[in-house]
């Protein structure tokens, strides 16, 4: 070390006495060291020299606390890099240079993670000396030297891909880092090997150009390193040849016929590492049309090794733990996925008050795999590498495999799956049997049409499954069975499914309970009012449930009760239901705390059931409307009290959507009868409201106006004293720029219901909020809910401020057909549509820009209400006479346009 700074011996001695206590195995004494460590930061000028100085002493100090005064190092370097002052930067810089020396790997790994965080924080540019150093180094005769340097790089490639292909002062740092990598691929040594093709891996997804200069040598080493000894770079091969496949795939067709050779060998090889590798590249071929065509021919060797995949291996059945029964046992608080709030969404449908469906057809794979700890929306490092299975394995990219060729394939790869399925199904071995029926789920999206033919006959022993002694292969039955809902609802094996499903969710394990009630929950997705006959059972078995299920499944379980509200309505509002159906969900909310994040799941549960219920609900309104409006109360002043600077901890947002959402619901299903509750609230719903309107997080301003929506529908009274604060408001939240579409889309279904309740009283806003829906309409590629809804308001404007909308016609007249002409008949649309006529009566020369977007829109209206009838009738009667090209426009017609302009408008 050239720096002139010394330790002072005691201080230096509490650092190390401090470091030792953060290693203890009492917890208290671990916390009261880092709580010292903490102090020492603001309290001691010079604390990153004295922990740079003690990872620098080998000998003098043991080496788990010289690997401790590292890591907290690179922390500090990580997350308060600002504040570390020029000369303790330089000290830790040359510290961690040295530590590339140590004779200890440890040492050596943790002085290239800081080396790293200082480039990262401060940027190449700041550290001018580093990349060319590290360089350097790799050609020393001093193997430690070697091995910190390539360290050191692998993690900066990793890190700083992006900066390093750059240019700094005429020199980008790449154009001397990629030949040198390419170089070290053909090192004696298995390191160097590997990490240098891993730090050349981290650049081809940005496709940068350093590498792309050499990419034929690349290739070439690719190509030689294929059957290397080494597994590690043999699944870096891998992991390159599946990148440059998305980014050059004119550098793959050449080869393609020996690289899906060398992928098929790959993906069965022994180190699963590489096989995942190598089967990434099955996912990412099926995005290649121009390459699929040479690629089927191999499906008969492709099928079957993904199928081998799918089979449980032992060190999976480790992972997953005992498989008895278990639904009497606590869960633990780590194995409960923390909970979050999902904002509403105002779409249009046939029935307005229905939300969007919330599932797709299937489920998560993750679903499918035993496996439900690991989500790609709430990803988290530190959660994952506490659980050992949480992680993308061979399985789970086997079976998406073949779900993504399915979907490429259609009944060409059910032609090669058919006789492994027979085959599999069968199979004296469970865990065969199980990945078979994997395999049938994996294929029912792309390959249904096919399925089909053989699903009756699939059906009946595939449901026995359900009964099977093995709960892995009841838990993979479910899921299968859900993916195939759309199918099975027309046929006679709907009453059987159903039974099933319900059996399983009340089984004795608790993974097959869980796999029971999501594909359950899929099915009322799809069966809608298909299960109105069923739903005194169906009641059975969900009251049960919440007897049974520990606290894990019964999040799961809310899920399924708001699904079945929103699929059978109004139909769930008798009271024979209500009296079943209620008592377990009023004792859960009774038993549950307002900063209970498990809050979240039934609120937006008893939201949905509110709606159904309708009138039903009201001898439970007072209670949960005031719990309501009483944690919105505290969840606002606590956002208050943190803007203010009074309350260190921000305040959890997903209780004022959650509790937003529920008072939507209930408005919707009480109607105006739920007023009185409203005069009561304290201070008054609509004032809260505004705040909630005003939020800087976007999904509480969604569900806010979705609530206003809602209000102006059935309380207008309660709305209309603060239209001059709800529009200044609304109107700035209609913008396809947003950083949120979603309030774009509820704000401007809001103001169409205004609109229509308003009347007049909308005309001082009409100008900026029609020049804001035009905006809108004539953005390109807009989201189809936010157009829809857009339209809508521009429609409903035309019934008040005529003359506005009149005036901006010629603009938005074809935007308006196009976005409605295919949405379902409603109310909305309705008086959308007679607010387009009023505004065609008011400027008749602006129709002739789109009267054939006009006409084709009316022909696929359906049945309209008698007065838009007569409205449509007169328009097109009208018009017809002076439109030049009538028969032409008719000839272009499909016919059933062409009866519906003949028969019903007699034109």
């Amino acid at each position: 070390m050239t720096s002139t700074w010394q330790p002072q011996q005691d201080v230096l001695g509490q650092f190390r006495s401090v470091l030792q206590a953060s290693m203890s195995a009492d917890a208290q004494a671990r916390t009261s060291a880092l709580e010292q460590i903490d102090i020492a930061k603001s309290s001691v000028p010079d604390c990153n020299n004295y922990l740079a100085y003690i990872f620098l002493q080998p000998g003098a100090t043991e080496t788990s606390i010289r690997s401790a005064a590292g890591l907290l190092l690179k922390n500090n370097v990580r997350f308060e890099y600002p504040t570390i002052s020029p000369d303790s930067l330089a000290y830790v810089q040359e510290a961690s240079f040295q530590g590339l020396r140590d004779d200890e790997h440890l040492i050596r790994s943790i002085a290239g993670n800081i080396i790293t965080s200082i480039i990262y924080r401060g940027g190449v540019r700041s550290w001018p000396d580093a990349l060319p150093y590290l360089m350097q180094l790799l050609d020393d005769a001093d193997d430690r030297l070697v091995d910190g340097a390539i360290g050191a790089l692998s993690k900066i490639c990793e890190d700083s891909a992006k900066e390093l292909d750059n240019d700094f002062d005429g020199t980008r740092p790449l154009n001397f880092m990629i030949p040198k990598f390419l170089a070290l691929t053909e090192s004696p040594k298995e390191k160097l090997r590997s990490e240098a093709l891993f730090c050349i891996n981290q650049f081809i997804l940005m496709k940068s150009q350093s590498l792309f200069a050499h990419i034929d040598a690349f290739l070439t080493r690719l190509f030689a390193l294929a059957t290397d000894s080494s597994t590690n770079v043999r699944k870096n091969v891998c992991q390159a040849l599946v990148m440059l496949l998305d980014v050059r795939p004119d550098k793959i067709a050449p080869n393609l016929g020996s690289i899906v050779e060398y992928m098929l060998y790959s993906t069965q090889d022994e180190d699963e590492q590489v096989a995942l590798e190598a089967c990434e590249f099955w996912l990412a071929i099926a995005e290649q049309p121009d390459l699929q065509g040479s690629l089927e021919p191999y499906l008969s060797k492709i099928v079957p090794m993904l199928l081998k995949g799918m089979v449980y291996s032992e060190m999976d059945l480790l992972a997953l733990g005992a498989d008895e029964d278990d639904a009497h046992v606590a869960d633990k608080a780590e194995d409960i996925r923390p909970q979050h709030a999902k904002a509403k969404q105002h779409v249009v449908t046939e029935q307005t008050s229905n939300e969007a469906s919330r599932k797709i057809n299937g489920l998560h794979y993750d679903d499918a795999t035993a496996d439900d700890e690991d989500d790609d929306e709430d990803y988290d490092d530190d959660e994952e590498e506490d659980d050992l299975y949480a992680e993308w394995n061979l399985r789970k990219c086997s079976a998406a495999a073949l779900d993504v060729l399915s979907t490429v394939y259609g009944t060409t790869l059910l032609e090669q799956c058919l006789p492994h399925l027979q085959a599999t199904l069968q199979s004296a071995d469970w865990k065969e049997r199980e990945a078979g029926v994997l395999a049938l789920g994996a294929i029912a999206e792309g390959c249904l049409d096919g399925m089909s033919t053989y699903l009756p006959d699939i059906f009946p022993p595939l449901l026995n499954f359900l009964k099977d002694q093995k709960p892995l292969i009841r838990q993979i039955t479910c899921w299968t069975l859900g993916r195939y809902g759309t199918w099975v609802c027309n046929t006679e094996h709907f009453p059987p499914l159903l039974e099933g499903l319900l059996g399983t969710m009340l089984d004795n394990n608790k993974r097959v309970q869980e796999a029971g009630c999501s594909a359950f929950a899929n099915l009322e997705d799809c069966a809608q009012q298909l299960l109105v006959p069923y739903l005194p059972h169906i009641l059975r078995h969900i009251v049960a449930a919440f007897d049974k299920y520990q606290q894990k499944n019964l999040l799961i379980l809310y899920d399924a009760v708001q699904t079945l509200a929103d699929a059978v309505g109004p139909e769930l509002s008798k009271q024979e239901y209500i009296d079943v159906l209620m008592p377990p969900l009023l004792q859960r909310w009774s038993s549950i705390p307002d900063d209970d994040r498990d809050l979240f799941p039934l609120l937006e549960c008893l939201s949905s059931v509110t709606v159904a219920l309708g009138g039903g609900f009201a001898p439970f309104a007072e209670p949960v409307f005031g719990r309501s409006i009483a944690i919105l109360r505290h969840n606002l002043s606590q956002v208050d009290a943190f803007a203010n600077g009074t309350s260190a901890d921000a305040p959890e947002k997903d209780f004022l959507i959650t509790a937003v959402d529920l008072l939507s619901g209930m408005v919707q299903g009480l109607g105006a009868s739920i007023r009185p509750l409203i005069a009561q609230a304290q201070p008054p719903l609509m004032q809260l409201l505004q705040l909630c309107m005003a939020d800087p997080i976007g999904e509480v301003r969604q569900s806010a106006y979705a609530l206003l929506g809602d209000l102006v529908m059935n309380c207008w009274q309660d709305v209309e004293p603060y239209l001059t604060q709800v529009m200044s408001e609304l109107v700035q939240q209609i913008d396809t720029k947003t950083d949120s579409v979603s309030v774009a889309n509820n704000a401007t279904w809001s103001a169409g219901e205004i609109c229509l309740q308003a009347g007049a009283g909308i005309e001082p806003w009409a100008e900026v909020l029609l020049d804001r829906l035009v905006a809108v309409m004539r953005t390109p590629k807009v989201q189809s809910a936010l157009l829809e809804n857009a339209a809508i308001t521009f429609g409903r404007m035309g019934l008040t401020s005529t003359e506005r909308t009149a005036r901006r016609l010629d603009v938005a007249g074809r935007q308006l057909c196009h976005a409605l002409q295919d949405s379902v008949p409603n109310r909305e649309k309705d008086s959308a549509f007679r607010g387009l006529c009023q505004t065609i009566a008011a400027n008749p020369n602006a129709l002739a820009a789109f009267f054939p977007d006009f006409v084709l829109a009316v022909a696929k209206y359906g049945e309209p209400s008698p007065e838009l009838h007569d409205m449509f009738a007169k328009i097109l009667q009208g018009f017809k006479p002076v439109y030049p090209d009538w028969e032409r426009l008719m000839a272009n017609l499909e016919p059933s346009a062409r009866q519906v302009m003949a028969q019903t408008y007699q034109v």
